[in-house]
């Protein structure tokens, strides 16, 4: 099948590249000119596992195509899909401008029957504003699907390529058809399409995220409390997690949650509840508590240094909102990194891929160490904001040797405390005892 993609970010990417990868031929479209050329050059310009592998395959097969020509993409493609951004507003509510303006250009481009596929993560009632944006600038037929994507930074290739569940949301017979024959090559072990109404099908990414933030939050709730009475948040987990209503994922507790979507979708979603009168007031405790929990350490830090941060040097372990990725759109590690500059003290960081991005917004403000270790040196405290699997098995001699002091404060809860007693660290965590 002939697809156009419009839109390079994560979602875009990944779609056209998965969706060449099954032997479709595929356009990319994006405005920005050198992103274009570098990628027509073979350069992935996001980080993203296994990725590349494929990328270098379909354009070498002269499957996967790249351009800055909407009217190329759209002559090309049957079937367009708008994996465009959907930015958080001022009030919360995601911005549609993208969308619908593409749409607009959609319309008076088009001259033959084309599905139009809302990719994107949308606020109900989308596609019947791209519909009809569309239908007042052609006379073409044309049919709008809703068809939201659930892939995990640091796995999307893996989710796009062995989907749990597809959804589309359409009422035309035509357009569902299309899509399942585009998606039955990633279905064949058994895992369903899911057909409904393209509201529902909305509302299923944003109910979805909300659910999972919701569970995330809650769990650092019992974090916080088990330090208050105790408890030991790990074992509670453990325990929790067995029980197959709950299920053992996203009941790790740490310091909030960050990211493109869950962040902006949260807030979508609770704004789109007041915009028809309707409290969302789970939501509303979601995004605070989030909030909140994100500098749930720098008291302690305080604690331990006498709140005399000034002049203090910090290492900083992790700064992507959470492993196998480069993007640091919420990164809690941003919050713990302000907090600790308005307090005077100096920051060495590392992290494995998403450095050059941090230094786009931080500059020079903090220094950049070229490993894990060289960020140690000198550092009188190690905080760790990323679960990145090379953080989880450090030389624990060589930690103590380079810090001036063996001090760690850990947002994600890597370390085992009986290993942190034994090798002589102070050891602070979530939701478990402090170890001196």
């Amino acid at each position: 099948m002939k697809i156009a993609v419009i839109g390079t970010g994560y979602v875009g990417l990944v779609t056209g590249t998965c969706l060449a990868e099954t032997g479709n031929e595929v356009i990319c479209v994006d405005i920005d000119q050198s992103k274009v050329e570098k990628m027509q050059a073979g350069t992935v310009p996001i980080y993203e596992p296994h990725l590349d592998v494929l990328f270098e395959r379909n354009i070498n097969a002269n499957r996967l195509r790249f351009t800055t020509s909407l009217d190329e993409g759209l002559a090309h493609g049957d079937i367009i899909f708008l994996a465009l951004p959907t930015p958080e507003d001022e009030d919360g509510s995601a911005d549609l401008t993208y969308v619908l303006n593409t749409s607009e250009e959609i319309g008076k481009k088009i001259k033959s029957y084309k599905i139009i596929v809302d990719k994107s993560t949308v606020p109900v009632g989308t596609a019947e504003q791209v519909r009809e944006v569309i239908a007042r600038n052609t006379e073409c037929d044309f049919d709008v699907v809703s068809n939201p994507e659930f892939l995990r930074e640091g796995f999307a290739v893996d989710d796009f390529l062995k989907p749990e569940r597809i959804i589309v949301g359409s009422s035309s017979e035509r357009a569902t058809s299309l899509m399942k024959k585009l998606y039955a090559p990633f279905v064949r072990s058994g895992n369903p399409v899911i057909v409904m109404d393209e509201r529902s099908a909305e509302l299923t990414k944003y109910a979805a995220n909300a659910f999972l933030a919701t569970k995330i939050t809650f769990m650092n709730e019992i974090a916080n409390y088990c330090e208050k009475v105790g408890a030991d948040v790990d074992q509670v987990r453990v325990g929790m997690g067995t029980d197959s209503r709950i299920g053992k994922r996203f009941l790790f507790p740490g310091i909030g949650y960050g990211g493109s979507c869950f962040p902006k979708d949260v807030k979508a979603l609770q704004k789109a509840g007041k915009d028809i009168d309707y409290d969302f007031k789970m939501l509303n405790s979601v995004i605070d508590i989030n909030s909140k929990q994100k500098t749930i350490l720098i008291p302690k830090i305080e604690n331990f240094f006498g709140n005399a941060l000034s002049e203090k040097k910090i290492a900083v372990w992790g700064l992507a909102f959470k492993p196998e990725t480069d993007d640091i759109r919420e990164a809690p590690s941003i919050d713990v990194m302000n907090a600790l500059l308005e307090r005077g003290a100096h920051l060495t960081v590392f992290d494995p891929e998403a450095m050059p991005n941090i230094k786009k917004q931080f500059g020079d403000k903090i220094t950049y160490a070229n490993s894990m270790y060289e960020a140690l040196e000198d550092a009188e405290a190690l905080v760790i904001c990323t679960e990145w699997s090379i953080f989880r098995t450090p030389n624990y001699q060589k930690l103590k040797q380079l810090l001036k002091q063996p001090v760690i404060f850990d947002g994600r809860n890597l370390y085992n405390l009986d290993d942190m007693e034994q090798e002589g660290f102070t050891y602070f965590s979530i939701g478990r005892k402090q170890i001196n």
